[in-house]
């Protein structure tokens, strides 16, 4: 494909001095138009080294508001990036509505550059493609733009500035021994990219090759593009604003009205004697898997939900009483704030996964989205039937970077929370935790009820499984969570240990030969 393409296309001065202007200044009015419309846009700059990103993109902003766009360079991962699962890192600089992010080499790197420069037997291929696919469906579905520029140049081209840029001391600095390597197997680099370009072409994310041996002409094309994409967002808005969607929240829920609440037996309890005995020895437990998950690097994800009143606080404080304080985070999840509002709504919750080795532990979680933003009217139909599967590969991602994903729903009926609401309102030390909108969402029990149990069967899954929690009985459900967590930390410390014994075998025995 890329071999194809004709590289030697050029642009004259006065071209290239009428385009640059006419679609300079329809660019600056597009990026108001996208601010004031709530637009996000993502602009990648990917490509051959050497191929003119950095003049590309300096020639780009010129045309933009610097109030409205941010520009990262995408370098080799520091150590804190390292800990986390290859997507956090642009996860945490998604653009806010209105806003542009420009980057100069992105999430491609992994399958791109990375892999040419340090190929990794462990690196699963296609689960790497799948997941920036999936990352690139999510922004898109929620109204970023996302423009894919790829930048082309010859073989000899590349040489030919790469020994420019050596034999000048302030530019070879810019050269290195990797980008060397690339130019002497340029077929095979290419190939690399070839790869790239056509398993993530899509048609909410398409790339465009941009024919860069003549920076004029790469230039008036990435202008040209860029304006032409904004353009179509707007339009899209304006046509998709015409046929705004009705809320029918309890449309799809109707299927799983027989669903997995109604089975629960909430009768199942502790003595405060079995209870004492159980707690202990988990919790002490618990304390000395900690330590193994810091020296395995093991990151850990808790997610809980249920019912107001239902013990969620009671269960994470036994969780973390024995924790070293330094190796986990709680993250208590309120009504999002105005920032958190003008990003996906899974970005304040990306900004908060664990790094290697430490656990985050969240008091509520992102499944608002199909729970009281889905009741309530907070979100479109559309928004929150796609969450489904938006979730499930977040949490894929995660589990595929080696962390352990479990999610809790506490459950208790609605006369055991009258109970406990109860009770609050009459002991002054807990009064704080009850509030009118408690009440309120009582009265909506029935369609919470139809939302949680679509909720569990769609996103309970081998590698991030739900764990409907008996809470009626605080000593019960206490216990249970904190067994469920003991045991699937074992054995997630069994597999990493069992994995880095065969891999020691195997390097001896490549040693040995």
């Amino acid at each position: 494909m890329l071999e194809k393409i004709d590289l030697s296309k050029k642009a004259d001065k006065e071209t290239f001095k009428q385009v640059m202007e006419t679609e300079g200044g329809r660019l600056a009015g597009l990026q108001r138009e996208c601010k004031a419309a709530g637009i996000p846009v993502m602009i990648v700059f990917e490509g051959m080294g050497a191929a003119g990103k950095g003049v590309q993109i300096n020639r780009l902003i010129q045309a933009l508001d610097p109030r409205g766009f941010s520009v990262f360079a995408t370098n080799s991962s520091n150590e804190e990036e390292r800990m986390r699962p290859f997507l956090w890192r642009y996860w945490t600089k998604i653009p806010a509505k209105g806003r542009i992010a420009i980057f100069d080499r992105s999430w491609y790197s992994i399958v791109q550059r990375d892999r040419f420069d340090c190929p990794d037997e462990n690196l699963d291929l296609e689960g790497a493609f799948q997941d920036i696919l999936s990352f690139e469906k999510q922004l898109s579905d929620d109204g970023t733009v996302i423009i894919k520029l790829f930048l082309h140049i010859s073989k000899e081209e590349q040489k030919k500035r790469f020994k420019k840029l050596d034999n000048s001391k302030e530019t070879s600095w810019r050269v290195n021994k990797q980008d060397w390597k690339r130019n002497k197997e340029y077929d095979s680099y290419l190939k690399i990219n070839e790869e790239m370009l056509e398993k993530t072409d899509t048609e909410y994310a398409p790339w465009t090759i941009i024919e860069s041996t003549d920076k004029d002409y790469g230039a008036m094309k990435i202008l040209t593009t860029v304006a032409d994409r904004l353009a179509l967002a707007l339009e899209n808005k304006r046509a998709a604003r015409k046929e705004s969607e009705k809320k029918q929240n309890q449309a799809s829920a109707k299927r799983f009205q027989n669903g997995v609440l109604s089975g629960i037996d909430l009768s199942k309890s502790l003595t405060k004697e079995q209870y004492k005995k159980e707690l202990d020895g988990l919790q002490k437990r618990l304390e000395n898997l900690h330590n193994e998950l810091y020296r395995l690097r093991i990151p850990v994800v808790l997610g809980f939900e249920g019912w107001d009143a239902g013990g969620k606080g009671g269960a994470i404080k036994r969780l973390t009483s024995h924790l070293d304080p330094r190796g986990y985070q709680v993250n208590p999840t309120a009504s999002p704030n105005d920032i958190e509002k003008v990003h996906h709504y899974l970005w304040r919750f990306w900004n908060n996964m664990p790094k290697a080795g430490h656990i985050a532990i969240f008091d509520r979680t992102w499944y608002g989205r199909v729970m009281v933003e889905r009741i309530e009217g907070f979100c479109s139909e559309a928004e929150w039937k796609r969450a489904y599967q938006e979730i499930n590969e977040m949490e894929s991602h995660m589990a595929n970077y080696g962390a352990v994903v479990l999610k809790f729903w506490l459950h208790i009926d609605k006369d055991e929370q009258e109970r406990r609401f109860k009770e609050r309102m009459e002991n002054p030390a807990k009064q704080w935790k009850i509030t009118d909108e408690d009440w309120r969402n009582r009265e909506k029990w029935d369609l919470y009820e139809q939302a949680v149990d679509e909720m569990l069967v769609r996103t309970s899954t081998t590698y991030a499984p739900w764990i409907v929690v008996e809470g009626n009985s605080k000593y019960y459900a206490r216990v249970k969570v904190l067994r469920t967590v003991v045991e699937a930390l074992e054995a997630k410390i069994k597999e990493v240990k069992k994995q880095q014994k065969h891999e020691r075998f195997k390097r001896q025995e490549e040693t040995d030969r």
